[in-house]
């Protein structure tokens, strides 16, 4: 790929990054709204169009009243009521669509230009398989909340969570490899870089997890229970953490243990941020490192902040989206860490 090529195709990767940035906002309104389960059926190619009459809108909500949401939870509902939940849901689904479209079309444009070869069409064809996979898991976790109880699976939720923040992290990646100088020499000694390399890749991991912890208290509605902070009912550490037997599903469908987690693993995420920032004081830091690193302590105390915020209230919508929409940005900083301090920028 020549390097005349990098500025274009970043800014059509960075369009991207922004859609799905938008998209996992969008989708964490459409959670807490509970409007995930209104669409009961999937169209991936004819389902551009909303309902467009009077008689469709009833055909859909027809639909929607067959399933457990409607009977257990919204018995009654009108079909303007259901129209409030349902534009959420299909927003969603139609900037998925809208993405796939800014992906595929400019791809093949730009391997036919010849501007994608190699080992980045390698990349790029993975990441648009992701997407797809994406869209399948999508789908997979609307019809868990279709058949029993009217809830998604919280299994599926972290799952499409994960693939989400992994197609977004690799897109970030590539951005920043496109964008950044290859020629940046850490002015520190090469096995303190390698350490705080191998550190940035902890913190990053860490971080990850913690999201995908989140995901599990949002399926649960864990948040919405023990809304005092640093105590959870009285206690730093609470009873009934294990429960349910065997003992490791109490991590994945306690509500006790599975906020407690996620408090501890957030806990863990700004300890470990501010070990790293004060290490990086013992060595000598490109700029671009040294941005990066003031970057992620502060996004990690606002994330923190926006955490127990959002508990103390009891999940407010808008303070809920928020803390979701930080957790991507301090996770898109660690991205940026990390690239900073990979060998093709700090050796």
């Amino acid at each position: 790929m020549s390097s005349r090529h990098s500025k274009p195709l970043a800014l059509w990767l960075f369009l991207i990054l922004a859609l799905l940035l938008l998209m996992i906002v969008l989708g964490g309104f459409t959670r807490l709204t509970e409007s995930g389960l209104s669409m009961v059926n999937w169209h991936p190619v004819t389902g551009w169009l909303p309902p467009l009459n009077e008689m469709e809108w009833r055909h859909v909500f027809a639909d929607y009243q067959k399933t457990p949401e409607y009977i257990k939870r919204n018995f009654g509902m009108t079909v303007k009521e259901f129209k409030s939940i349902f534009w959420l849901e299909y927003y969603h689904r139609l900037l998925g669509r809208v993405i796939g479209v800014f992906f595929f079309f400019p791809m093949v444009f730009f391997i036919y230009k010849g501007w994608i070869k190699g080992a980045f069409l390698l990349k790029i064809s993975g990441l648009f398989f992701l997407g797809a996979l994406q869209g399948l898991l999508g789908w997979y976790m609307v019809k868990s909340g279709l058949v029993d109880r009217p809830d998604v699976s919280q299994y599926r939720l972290a799952a499409h969570l994960g693939l989400a923040l992994l197609i977004f992290s690799s897109v970030l990646w590539l951005v920043l490899d496109l964008l950044q100088p290859k020629s940046i020499v850490a002015k520190s000694s090469g096995s303190s870089i390698r350490q705080l390399r191998r550190d940035s890749w902890v913190l990053l991991s860490l971080i990850f997890i913690t999201i995908l912890s989140g995901a599990f208290v949002a399926g649960l509605d864990a948040g919405k229970v023990y809304n005092t902070f640093p105590l959870m009912d009285g206690e730093i550490i609470p009873d009934g953490l294990w429960d349910l037997s065997p003992g490791f599903i109490n991590i994945f469908e306690n509500i006790v243990t599975v906020q407690f987690d996620h408090r501890f693993l957030a806990t863990s995420v700004i300890i470990f941020v501010v070990i790293f920032y004060c290490r990086t004081y013992q060595v000598k830091l490109t700029n671009s490192q040294r941005r990066s690193t003031n970057a992620l302590l502060a996004a990690a105390f606002f994330q923190v902040g926006l955490g127990i915020s959002t508990l103390l209230l009891v999940v407010p919508i808008f303070m809920a989206v928020m803390h979701q929409l930080g957790a991507v940005v301090l996770l898109a900083i660690a991205i940026w860490l990390a690239h900073e301090f990979s060998p093709n920028q700090s050796d």
